[in-house]
């Protein structure tokens, strides 16, 4: 795959996930683009590799590392440079605000569209 597919893949990734979330919470910011598109590059490569897994596979590792990459992110964005963009210290079982179990479960829901996306593009990328 090219650099020219990576960076369609990250944009597709990065502006869907922000019309989500304005969807979900009426706003987003810059940073939740860039998030959406590296958590979308990710997973659509992760799951390239891994074509005999079961959804459900896919699903678990994908809310996995999309929660993984949101820890990483909020702890810069939120923690480190306070620019307030998502606070889940009033959720249950939460790290830091960062993340909690509710989204990580929504992580993988959001997990079985990705999937489908990412084989169309890659059928797509590979004519």
């Amino acid at each position: 795959m090219s650099i020219k597919w990576d960076m369609v893949v990250f944009l597709i990734g990065g502006v869907t996930y922000a019309m989500i979330e304005i969807m979900w919470r009426g706003n987003t910011h810059w940073t939740m683009v860039l998030l959406g598109g590296l958590c979308f590059l990710t997973l659509y490569k992760l799951f390239g590799y891994m074509s005999n897994y079961s959804l459900i596979e896919k699903c678990a590792l994908g809310a996995i590392v999309i929660t993984a990459l949101e820890f990483i992110v909020g702890c810069i964005v939120n923690l480190t440079f306070h620019m307030n963009v998502w606070n889940y210290s009033r959720m249950p079982l939460n790290l830091s605000g960062q993340v909690c179990i509710l989204y990580s479960t929504l992580w993988g829901f959001l997990c079985i569209p990705i999937n489908f996306i990412a084989n169309k593009i890659r059928k797509v990328a590979e004519s």
